[in-house]
């Protein structure tokens, strides 16, 4: 995103935007029965939700925005999800479409949200349902807890490249918090990058204070 500029997108499209794919979805995510969310699963909304913000986008601008933002404290569909997703919304009317004119190189097809679309996601994001607690997957741990069957050089090693991949992702959120800096239309995101700052800072410190436990052993 541009500072001062509400309706650049997060990335621009790239020369190579693919086509819209119609039918090389992944299955999606099922709906939950519970959920007061009209039957859609949760990614749709995710994917509603970055269409909630002032301009319009192509799949893979959604997708690239998504792998800068959401995944840091979410998760990134893949871009065939995106599509399925978006495919859903426009048939419920909560979303709508455009493809590119003749004089782009390249067909591509730009959506936004709509009237009906703003009003169902403030409704799913207001609603007062517990959204549930977060879902801890953690790949090195399970490597740890493995420990007694591993080299202890080769576990200390996963462990420091764990380290250095946790800083990459930090660099990358603290680069989206500067892209983020002074425009008002983004201050709820930035909070959620905030957070995922801070998550990543105490990520490296619990690798790293893990270390110190393994040597102990």
């Amino acid at each position: 995103m541009t500072k001062g500029d509400h309706q650049a997108t997060a990335h621009p499209a790239d020369p190579a935007d693919p086509a819209d794919p119609a039918d090389s979805a992944d299955p999606a995510d099922p709906a939950d029965p519970a959920d007061p969310g009209e039957g859609l699963p949760p990614t749709a909304w995710a994917v509603l939700g970055l269409l909630s913000f002032p301009g319009e986008r192509t799949g893979y601008e959604l997708k690239k925005w998504a792998d800068s933002s959401l995944r840091f404290f979410y998760w990134s569909p893949a871009i065939s999800q995106i599509y399925a997703e978006l495919r859903r919304l426009e048939s419920r009317g909560y979303a709508t479409s455009r493809r590119s004119g003749p004089e782009e190189p390249r067909a591509k097809r730009a959506y936004t949200i709509t009237d009906a679309g703003r009003t169902a996601l403030s409704r799913w994001a207001s609603a007062g349902q517990d959204p549930g607690a977060p879902v801890l997957k953690h790949p090195l741990l399970l490597r740890v807890w493995l420990g007694h069957l591993t080299q202890p050089e080769q576990l200390r090693a996963l462990v420091h490249e764990h380290v250095a991949r946790t800083q990459g992702e930090l660099k990358e959120v603290r680069d989206a918090l500067a892209r983020a800096d002074g425009v008002e239309a983004w201050g709820h995101p930035q909070i959620a990058l905030r957070w995922s700052e801070r998550r990543l800072i105490s990520e490296v410190e619990l690798a790293e204070a893990m270390l110190g436990d393994l040597e102990g052993l």
